[in-house]
């Protein structure tokens, strides 16, 4: 399988321009015959907790028909992060589009005291697909039953969706390291670059075998592409500056 993890720059709370962005790199990752390619933390409106209310909606709102056709002509998962509107409350989701099915949508489970004005917890833990993978977002990675409970589910993969600054990635890079090597799970970061909420995103986008090893990272400021083919090793670097 190859996965794509992709390394973008908002455009703070403009939904429409961020589906054109998801669309050139999905194209991308399609042209390198990427089987998935996951986003950022809330990749289709920045990480922008403060605009959350206003902007959010559900999975199967109509301006995401594009990404859905694009994940059903290339044969290509896409996970793509969003606000999500519920009842009970708005929460942190990827939005799981996969060729030819129903969108599925993974809610953050565990989210920071900083965000709590603003989103729920989600509830769900889906391992997705015959390769097995867990998707985390951000604070996540930090709660130690979260990766342990995916190696409990059945993964082999484990992508955990960001928006951290640079101490805050540099962080998240030993930990990722860390649960990697524990439990013997390919590992994938996706950090934005640019302005989120009240900081600066910090990219590091990386790949870590199931040894803990780090096997590629992009740089700190340029949009890119990071895919890693899990049965050849074979890993391919592209930046967009």
């Amino acid at each position: 399988m190859k996965i794509c993890i992709a390394q973008t720059k908002p455009v703070t709370g403009d939904v429409n321009k961020n589906i054109d962005t998801h669309k050139k790199f999905a194209d991308l990752a399609a042209f390198y015959r990427a089987d998935a390619i996951i986003f950022p933390e809330l990749s289709l409106t920045g990480y922008e907790p403060t605009l959350a209310e206003s902007l959010a909606t559900d999975k199967d709102d109509e301006r995401f028909n594009e990404l859905q056709q694009l994940s059903d002509s290339k044969k290509m998962i896409i996970g793509a992060g969003m606000p999500i509107k519920t009842d009970q409350g708005i929460l942190i989701g990827m939005i799981i589009f996969q060729p030819d099915q129903l969108r599925q949508t993974y809610f953050k489970q565990y989210i920071h005291p900083d965000e709590e004005p603003f989103f729920i917890n989600g509830m769900y833990q889906p391992v997705l697909g015959e390769n097995e993978i867990a998707f985390a977002i951000c604070y996540e990675i930090s709660i130690p039953g979260h990766a342990e409970q995916a190696h409990k589910n059945g993964a082999n993969i484990y992508i955990a969706s960001v928006a951290k600054t640079a101490a805050g990635v540099k962080k998240a890079i030993e930990t990722l390291s860390g649960i990697a090597e524990k439990y013997s799970m390919i590992v994938l970061l996706s950090n934005s670059v640019g302005p989120c909420d009240n900081f600066i995103a910090a990219g590091k986008s990386s790949i870590w075998n199931n040894k803990g090893s780090l096997l590629a990272q992009l740089d700190d400021s340029d949009e890119g592409l990071l895919i890693f083919d899990t049965d050849t090793n074979e890993i391919i670097v592209t930046t967009l500056s």
